[in-house]
């Protein structure tokens, strides 16, 4: 696979830009313990838009890991997860907002501590979201890559520190020309009483062609189906 852009996310990042299908994006963990929450939207019609409910549902699971494809609530895929190396991330739990950032941290703002105060993931997101005019209202619940979250006999959602080490990575393969909206903020239910979010490196190359033995798409029949819709989506729209 033939490299095509690099960088490197450091404190509270942010990053948008749009990643074509047939494109892998690869997220390092360089230092262990980081936290990517993702958004995800049609390049081209954003009203569709990544759809957590669909993709747990649909493949019969609560997390994500590979070979699982990320689902579109029009019933495509954006994403197919081809390799990653921590096997839990999540995408229940939501993202920060100006409060709880603030009630965990304390203020933590730019006066004190210029380019180092302390930003919430909902803010992120909106800077980033306005950029290509979406807003509050295309908010929808979001992935937190490297993250573990778990839930109890009674469903009470807990945080798993320290499962992400340094040199942990997921790569994903679009299907679909994809908005792809990113930050770097702690995630939500992270207990560190201190705001250190975590530097990543984003990898963005060619795919590898979808094989017929594909394991994303063979994992579940649903994925087969969806697969199928975004084939067809993409003939008829380009």
């Amino acid at each position: 696979m033939s490299l095509i852009h690099k960088e490197t996310l450091t404190g509270a990042g942010m990053w948008s830009k749009v990643v074509k299908r047939g494109r892998s994006l690869k997220l390092t963990d360089l230092e262990g313990g980081a936290n990517v929450g993702m958004l995800l939207y049609n390049a081209y019609e954003k009203h569709e838009r990544y759809n957590m409910p669909d993709t747990l549902k649909g493949q019969y699971i609560f997390h994500l890991k590979a070979p699982y494809c990320l689902h579109s609530d029009m019933g495509r895929i954006f994403a197919s997860i081809t390799a990653e190396s921590s096997g839990w991330h999540d995408t229940v739990s939501g993202a920060s907002d100006a409060k709880a950032v603030r009630e965990k941290y304390g203020q933590g703002d730019y006066q004190e501590l210029r380019n180092d105060f302390y930003r919430n993931a909902q803010e992120c997101f909106l800077i980033e979201l306005a950029k290509w005019g979406l807003g509050k209202r295309d908010l929808v619940p979001n992935i937190n890559w490297f993250s573990k979250v778990v839930a109890d006999e009674e469903g009470k959602l807990s945080f798993v520190e320290n499962h992400s080490k340094a040199g942990d990575s997921v790569e994903l393969r679009f299907e679909l020309d994809t908005l792809v909206v990113l930050n770097t903020c702690p995630h939500p239910f992270d207990p560190n009483p201190e705001y250190r979010p975590k530097p990543v490196e984003l990898a963005i190359s060619e795919a590898a062609p979808v094989a017929e033995d594909d394991p994303s798409l063979k994992v579940r029949a649903e994925n087969q189906r969806a697969y199928y819709n975004t084939t067809v989506y993409n003939k008829l729209r380009f």
